[in-house]
Order: C-alpha cells, then structure tokens, then sequence
C-alpha cells in the first residue's frame, strides 16, 4: 500500500481543486492511501473525511514572509507523521512550500502539477523572475513535473525549469460522461430570469484577475446594443464578485450582463446556452472549456496556454490573439448574428475528441505514475 499525500494551498472552488479531490477519492483503494493536506477555510474541505485531511493553518494564498515559514514547519511536521511514500503537490504557494517540506522530511518520491504557473504577464519582472528561480530551485526536488497543457509543458521547457525526461502530460480532468447535461433548457432559464427568446452567452470563472471579467462587461456593454437579446451571464465568486455586480449596474446593464455566483448547476446552464466565451488572460487548462465543448457550445476565447490546445478557429469555434478586446467582440458578434455559424461551429464543438480529459483516466495515469516512481522503494508500513 502506497501513502499518497496531495498538498494544496487551499480547497476553494477551482479546477486544480476538483481534480486534486476527485483524484484522492477514488485511487484504488487496494494500491493506494491517499489524504489531503491543505490551508484551512476553504469552501471544499466538507468533500473529505475527517480522517483523510490535515490543515497546515499558516497556508495561504497571499505571499507572507513570517506565515510562509511558519506554513514550512507546519508541513514538515506533518509529514514526519503521515510518512507518505509519495508527495503530491499543486497550485503555486503549495508546490513551492510542499515540495521544500516534502524533501526536508526524506519523501521518497515528490511529483508537482502545474495547474497553470504562479508567474504571469501582469507582475513586475522582478516578482516574475523570483517565482520562475523558485519554480526551477523545486524542480531539482520533484521526481515528476506533470503539465495540464501541451503549452505550459513548451513554456518550462524554454524557461528550463526542470529536466524535461520529467514531464508528464496528464490532463486537468473533466466528468465527460456528465455532459451534455440533461436539463430543461426553459426552466433553466427561468431560474436565472431568462427565456427562449434570449441568446446566451455563458462564462465561468472565478472573479479574479486572471480570469479578466472587465473585458467580459466590456463585450457586454459593446454588443448589448446591437443585440437586444443577448445576455451575458457570468457563473462565478471570489473576492472580487461584488466588485463587478457593482460596476454591471453603475453601466446600467442589469438586463444585459449577469454576473450569478457561484453554481452547483453549471453544467445544466451551460445545456441552456448558446456560447460559451472566456477572456482569462492566463491558464493551465480551462476545464470549462472542456465541459462547454463537450455540451456542443461555439466558445470564443482568448487564445492563451492551455485553450490553444482545443479550440480551433472554424471548427467549434474561434481562439482570438490574447487581450485583444475588439477581435473577441468581432468574433462574438459573427456568433450572435448568424445562426447558421453558431449551428456549424456547436456540430464542431461536440464533435471535439475530448477522451484525454476523462477525469477517471486522469487519475489512471496518475496511478500508474505513482506506482512507476516509487519502483522498488516499497511502501510504508
């Protein structure tokens, strides 16, 4: 029996999140222990047993010198207890803090994912290049590096973060058999204050930088007009949720652009949608493009890491050259007008092979991995 110990900053809404979830729920249970350790307060931890999450409380999101360290120490101790065979780590703050602990404490086997990177194009290039030194001075500790995208795998290669004999490309999976959604598409609707008249363009995301709403209210404001009928409707929090619910009514577009929270029901939404549009300006790979390709849905969005991966212009839909606001309005502006092209480009999207991003062979992999590295090195008793 292999102990598996996954460490993530903390278990908030997300796609790294999920996956990480998902993955310490179902390994096969005659191979494999696993358990979570993670900072506290996150909106996920009542999806595992008591008995299999830790809480470093010192883990945080925001970078803090003094709780860093004391989130360091935490995560030593704790593995010094769990003695896991294999460490798990994800997310920027937890690679970093988890993979250092992970080899203080003699973890025989140390694997990081790169659910997307924690350096990106809105730091300063001091921040940026701190957190590129850190990425590559982990590395040396990490018997695996396992990418979500093709594109974040090309980008640590040029950045020679870590020896490339060990990538691995393992996908952020997506419950496929969840989608298509069965939903009624008008009850649906309703739920949120729309109906059948209405052409719906649908986002999900968290309210943050990265995932860029201001451009998503921009398009809405650009396009509203011209498109009586469209709305915009955003499924996401954050911190920054109410921040944008301000800035839709100071607009005045209530009507137009919707921005809902977070949903249980997103896969049902996306079901009573006609496009999917995203305007994140950084990613690993976006599991809702994922889920919106496998409902049928045209997607515009901006073409940045993991989205160039699946989403090809003309064929279920358009990747539009990162930030640029007007072409992702053209674009969805061709969408709203033609009906035609929307039908065309929805038979592509579901014709999309999207059998990589099964979440059940994500883990698969994971397992066969796990077992791979750890080689004769046998398992705790």
């Amino acid at each position: 029996m292999l102990k598996v110990a996954h460490i993530i900053t903390r278990l908030d809404f997300g796609g790294a999140q999920g996956n990480t979830l998902h993955t310490a729920r179902t390994l096969d249970k005659s191979r494999f222990e696993a358990s979570i350790v993670c900072g506290h307060w996150g909106d996920l931890e009542h999806r595992v047993f008591d008995k299999h999450i830790r809480y470093a409380e010192h883990l945080v999101r925001q970078i803090s010198p003094l709780k860093d360290i004391r989130a360091f120490f935490e995560l030593l101790k704790i593995l010094k207890e769990l003695k896991p065979d294999i460490v798990h780590t994800h997310s920027s703050k937890a690679g970093i803090l988890g993979r250092l602990a992970a080899a203080a404490a003699g973890v025989p086997v140390i694997v990081h994912t790169f659910h997307g990177f924690g350096f990106h194009p809105l730091q300063s290039a001091p921040v940026r290049g701190l957190y590129v030194f850190l990425e590559k001075i982990c590395a040396w500790f990490s018997d695996a590096l396992i990418f979500v995208s093709k594109s974040n795998l090309e980008a640590a290669r040029a950045l020679g973060i870590g020896a490339p004999a060990r990538y691995h490309l393992i996908r952020s999976g997506v419950a496929l058999a969840a989608y298509p959604a069965k939903a009624d598409r008008a009850v649906k609707r309703a739920v949120i204050g729309l109906d059948d008249t209405h052409t719906v363009v649908f986002s999900i995301g968290n309210t943050k930088p990265q995932k860029n709403p201001d451009h998503f209210i921009e398009a809405a404001r650009r396009l509203a007009p011209k498109f009586p009928s469209a709305r915009f409707v955003f499924a996401g929090g954050g911190a920054e949720l109410k921040k944008y619910q301000d800035k839709v009514r100071e607009l005045e577009l209530e009507k137009a652009c919707l921005f809902i929270g977070w949903r249980e029901d997103t896969a049902e939404l996306l079901a009573a949608s006609d496009i999917f549009a995203m305007t994140s300006l950084w990613e690993g790979l976006p599991r809702a493009l994922v889920e919106a390709l496998r409902t049928g849905l045209p997607s515009v969005c901006y073409a940045t890491d993991g989205v160039t991966d699946i989403l090809k212009s003309g064929v279920n839909g358009c990747c539009v050259p990162q930030g640029d606001l007007a072409a992702f309005c053209d674009s969805l502006a061709a969408l709203l007008g033609d009906a035609a092209l929307r039908a065309r480009l929805a038979a592509g999207a579901a014709a999309t092979d999207l059998a990589e991003f099964d979440i059940d062979f994500m883990v698969r992999q994971q397992e066969e991995l796990y077992e791979e590295l750890a080689g004769g090195k046998g398992p705790s008793r």
